[in-house]
């Protein structure tokens, strides 16, 4: 059952709405979901993703030091392990079965936009306050189960992507993301109505930083120089 959308979350969604649907039909998404992305693109995007995971992971494990209540610092701490440990072992199934090493993995060059990516949320995380670290996570977790959601409800069948469909359609996963809309929503309700509006320009940046990463990893933008 999906947890209903109030509070921070539900602003932070609505002002979105129409990203989310670019995100949702944007090309790398939908020959996912037909099964015709082609593999070097789908091991590109996941190279980086491996990658843009650590970063995540450090991001969580900093904003469980600045959670103010003991639920919330494992809430996060536990979050930060199943970015590195469980969604890593996805990424590794798949490296098995290309034949990426690990050594071939920490070779590959960080692409531009998931080095932009983990930059904005390691700062915001080093610069910001809680409240805000938070609204920056948040569209990693929601858009991913979104995207997973949706494309799960329309994948062709025989889908050779199907480990990650299932991955991001897991209800497990789907908790995870209501726990962290249900603590962004409490940070926001304690929060000034100054720190709201910063909240919301880093969940709006955040969600065009989603963009660029899938963006980014279909047309294989890389370093200009």
């Amino acid at each position: 059952m999906r947890l209903m959308t109030t509070g921070f979350s539900a602003t932070a969604w609505a002002r979105n709405s129409a990203a989310y649907e670019t995100i949702r039909t944007m090309p790398f998404n939908a020959e996912l979901a037909e099964g015709t992305l082609p593999r070097d693109t789908f091991e590109h995007y996941m190279v980086q993703d491996a990658h843009y995971l650590v970063g995540f992971g450090r991001a969580l494990a900093l904003a469980a030091a600045k959670a103010p209540h003991p639920d919330r610092i494992v809430q996060f701490s536990d979050a930060a392990r199943e970015a590195i440990v469980v969604e890593r072992a996805l990424h590794g199934s798949f490296f098995k079965e290309w034949g990426i090493t690990a050594g071939a993995f920490a070779d590959t060059p960080v692409s531009p936009a998931c080095h932009h990516y983990v930059s904005y949320l390691i700062a915001t995380a080093f610069a910001e306050p809680y409240e805000i670290l938070l609204a920056a996570l948040l569209p990693c977790f929601w858009i991913y189960a979104e995207v997973g959601r949706d494309i799960h409800g329309r994948a062709a069948q025989n889908n050779p992507y199907q480990a990650w469909i299932d991955t991001y359609n897991d209800p497990h996963f789907h908790e995870a993301v209501d726990g962290m809309k249900m603590a962004t929503d409490e940070a926001a309700a304690a929060a000034t109505a100054d720190t709201r509006e910063k909240m919301l320009s880093a969940y709006n940046a955040a969600t065009q930083l989603e963009y660029l990463f899938w963006d980014s990893a279909y047309r294989r933008a890389d370093w200009p120089l």
